[in-house]
């Protein structure tokens, strides 16, 4: 099995069931047992032709004799792949690419194989040439997400979100304080990185590695986490002895840098909706050498009276629709917009419940990893109108509510919003 036809399989297989990109991916990888640069190849096709559809679709129309032709969905993924290789890996001779896609279709779909050639050559003869309608189909992305963006944060804003989010994104780690510091964990790392911007114990690799065998995660003395993530844990300002809930804590991660700058010493309470989640938290802490988390599996927007103002700080990271972190699960850019309508309100609802659990002075903190206001600043600021018991806390750029944006910063795009429930 070579990386293109893997890369095909898997892709069919996409859009056929369904299937998480990520999900699908570590899945052929075991299934396949694709060598080093064979599954490096493999990774690179699969997210680039899911990230590229829509951009890829319009050249196919844009090449075929017949830009009205109805093309199987087999042909098509082949197309996609072929021209993915010839205009955006720069590495992979033309030929290769044209001569490995004919084959594609020789084998999964030998009815149009002479179609699949006579486009892609036609596209190595005048891809120089190529104009796209707007930048929506030029960044591969969805009308109305990119007319959503403009609207929001303006045309060059957009734009640059556009682009980040074509980015092939690096890991970024979070140094276990418990047991280390940033410093002895980049003199372990064999490659170029450096430490986070504003997150105060991130360490960024600046080049792709493998992390399978890193021995820093394989013994407990970091864990991947994006800056962003690590911005919002450094924003609670959490301290030893403090009580704290995190209220959709799964997978984990803010809950563990909680712990560590609580130096082990308090309680935390993270709770999942998921319940089947909780052992990857469990799992975690152990493996970080935490011992204070408590999992529980609870519906963060239904209210629990054994927690009333309980908490020195709450965490609320609540479900989104993603549209900060396209560029690491180019999936979602293919979400249809009216799909995240109802998010806003159950945001709220998860918000508004979970500050009933808030000690008077204590912190409440809001999160999403999305880029759209009505998920982000509007649900804030509807919680300070309705919820006069709380005041805003500026904690970054003299701002209590913060939108990181990627191309900044290099961070996923990210929202955090700081609140503090007045004493009397």
């Amino acid at each position: 099995m070579n990386a293109r036809k893997a890369a095909y399989l898997s892709l069919m297989r996409c859009e056929k069931a369904g299937k998480y990109a990520n999900l699908e991916i570590d899945a052929a990888i075991q299934k396949y047992d694709l060598e080093e640069a064979e599954k490096s190849l493999f990774t690179q096709l699969v997210y680039g032709v899911i990230e590229r559809q829509i951009t890829l679709d319009y050249v196919i129309r844009l090449f075929a004799a017949n830009p009205n032709r109805k093309i199987p969905n087999e042909a098509r993924m082949i197309l996609r792949l072929g021209l993915y290789q010839l205009l955006y890996l720069d590495k992979i001779p033309a030929h290769a690419a044209v001569n490995e896609s004919v084959k594609l279709a020789k084998t999964f779909y030998q009815g149009a194989a002479s179609f699949i050639n006579a486009v892609l050559r036609r596209a190595v003869r005048e891809k120089q040439n190529i104009t796209f309608p707007d930048k929506a189909t030029e960044y591969g992305l969805p009308a109305a997400l990119y007319h959503m963006w403009t609207k929001q944060y303006g045309d060059e804003t957009a734009e640059k979100i556009a682009t980040s989010m074509l980015r092939k994104p690096t890991l970024t780690l979070r140094t276990n304080t418990l047991k280390t510091t940033p410093e002895a964990i980049m003199q372990e790392i064999e490659c170029a990185c450096m430490q986070t911007k504003i997150a105060p114990f991130g360490v960024k690799l600046l080049e792709n590695m493998p992390v399978s065998y890193f021995a820093p995660l394989e013994d407990g003395l970091c864990f991947v986490q994006d800056e962003a993530s690590q911005i919002a844990v450094w924003a609670a300002q959490a301290k030893p002895g403090m009580t704290v809930i995190d209220a959709c804590a799964c997978p984990g991660g803010k809950s563990f840098g909680l712990a560590m700058d609580m130096g082990n010493r308090g309680k935390i309470i993270s709770m999942d909706v998921h319940a089947n989640k909780l052992s990857l938290i469990e799992q975690g802490a152990k493996a970080l050498g935490i011992s204070i988390i408590e999992t529980m599996a609870n519906d963060s927007a239904q209210y629990q009276p054994v927690w009333k103002e309980s908490a020195d700080i709450v965490l609320c990271d609540v479900p989104c629709s993603g549209l900060g972190i396209l560029a690491k699960k180019p999936d979602i850019r293919h979400k249809d917009l009216s799909a995240i309508a109802h998010l806003p309100e159950l945001q709220y609802s998860i918000l508004q419940t979970c500050a009933r659990y808030v000690k008077p002075s204590g912190t409440l903190l809001y999160t999403t990893c999305t880029l759209n206001q009505k998920e982000n600043e509007e649900v804030a600021a509807r919680f300070l109108q309705e919820q006069p018991a709380f005041e805003p806390v500026p904690f970054l750029y003299e701002s209590s509510a913060v939108t990181l944006f990627p191309f900044e910063n290099d961070t996923d795009g990210f929202f955090i919003a700081k609140f503090r429930k007045k004493s009397c």
